[in-house]
C-alpha cells in the first residue's frame, strides 16, 4: 500500500518536530492553507486527506474498515510512521481530533501533543452531557443528507462555516462538500455524528490545546468545557469567532494560541 498516494500526503516546512494536520468531515487538507504559512520555517508539516476525501485514493475506501473512526486512526498512525520526524503534534479539526485521540490510544507516546480545533467526543446530548444535539435531530440531519446530499451541502456549509463577514469561506466549504463522493460522505457522516468517544478521551495524559469558537453550532462551548475537564493536561482557548472552522475564519488568532501552547510544550520538554 502506497500510504502517500492513499492519503494524498504532502510535505512542507522545516523543523525538528512535525505538525500533522488532519481535516474534518466534508473538508480536505486545503482547509489548512490559512495556517500552514505561519509554521513553515519552524516545523516539518504533513497534510493529508482522509480516505474518501479530497484527492485521496478512492479505490482504497473500504466500507467495513471505515465504518468506525478506528479505521481512520489506523491510517493516521501509518502516516505518522511514514512521514513524521521528531516529536509529533497533531492538529485535528472536528472529528479528526477524536481520530487523533484513538491513534494516540493505539500507540501511546507517539503523539507528543494535540491541538484540537472545534472538537467533540459526542454530538448527542446524554444525561448531564450537552453535546449540542438531540438524538432525533442528528437522525433528521442524516436522513436529509441521505435524500439530497448536494442540497444539504449547499444549505449546511454556510451554517457550519459561520464567518458572516467572509462569504468566500462558505463558498470554499460548500465546494469541498460537493467534491466529496456522496456515498462516502453519507457513511462518514453517520460514523462522525453517531460516535461516542467520551471514554476514549477521558483521562488522556497527552498535552492538549482545545481551540473553541465562541459561537459554534456543531461544537458548542459546553463541549469544549467538558473536554477541558476530562483531559488532565489540557488548555481551553476561546476564539472570538462565529462558526466551526476558526482555522479558516480566524487563522491569526488560532496561530497565536498555538504559538503560546507550543512554546509551553517545548519548554516542558527541554
Amino acid at each position: 500500500m502506497d500510504i502517500g498516494k492513499r492519503n494524498n500526503v504532502n510535505l512542507s516546512g522545516n523543523g525538528s518536530a512535525t505538525l500533522i494536520f488532519s481535516h474534518g468531515f466534508g473538508c480536505d487538507q486545503s482547509m489548512w492553507n490559512y495556517l500552514l504559512p505561519h509554521f513553515q520555517t519552524r516545523f516539518r508539516q504533513v497534510t493529508y486527506d482522509l480516505v474518501g476525501a479530497g484527492r485521496s485514493d478512492l479505490t482504497a475506501y473500504d466500507r467495513e474498515k471505515y465504518d468506525t473512526l478506528a479505521g481512520y486512526a489506523a491510517d493516521l498512525n501509518e502516516v505518522i510512521t511514514a512521514f513524521a520526524e521528531g516529536a509529533v503534534i497533531l492538529v485535528g479539526h472536528s472529528v479528526s481530533a477524536m481520530i487523533g485521540v484513538l491513534a494516540d490510544r493505539l500507540h501511546p507516546g507517539r503523539i507528543a501533543a494535540h491541538v484540537m480545533v472545534g472538537p467533540s467526543p459526542c454530538y448527542i446530548d446524554s444525561g448531564d452531557y450537552q453535546g449540542g444535539f438531540k438524538e432525533q435531530d442528528i437522525h433528521a440531519l442524516l436522513d436529509t443528507l441521505d435524500s439530497n446530499y448536494l442540497g444539504w451541502s449547499s444549505s449546511m456549509a454556510p451554517v457550519i462555516m459561520g464567518a458572516p463577514g467572509q462569504p468566500a469561506l462558505s463558498e470554499e466549504l460548500t465546494n469541498s462538500f460537493c467534491r466529496t463522493d456522496p456515498e462516502i460522505a453519507r457513511q462518514f457522516a453517520r460514523v462522525t455524528f453517531l460516535s461516542d468517544n467520551r471514554q476514549d478521551v477521558s483521562g488522556l495524559q497527552t498535552p492538549t490545546l482545545i481551540l473553541q469558537s465562541s459561537e459554534d453550532l456543531i461544537a458548542p462551548l459546553a463541549v469544549g468545557q467538558y473536554l477541558h475537564r476530562v483531559l488532565p493536561n489540557s488548555q481551553l482557548c476561546l476564539i472570538d469567532n462565529i462558526g466551526h472552522c476558526p482555522h479558516m475564519s480566524a487563522p491569526s488568532t488560532c496561530a497565536a494560541a498555538m504559538d503560546a501552547f507550543l512554546a509551553t510544550w517545548v519548554d516542558s520538554h527541554e
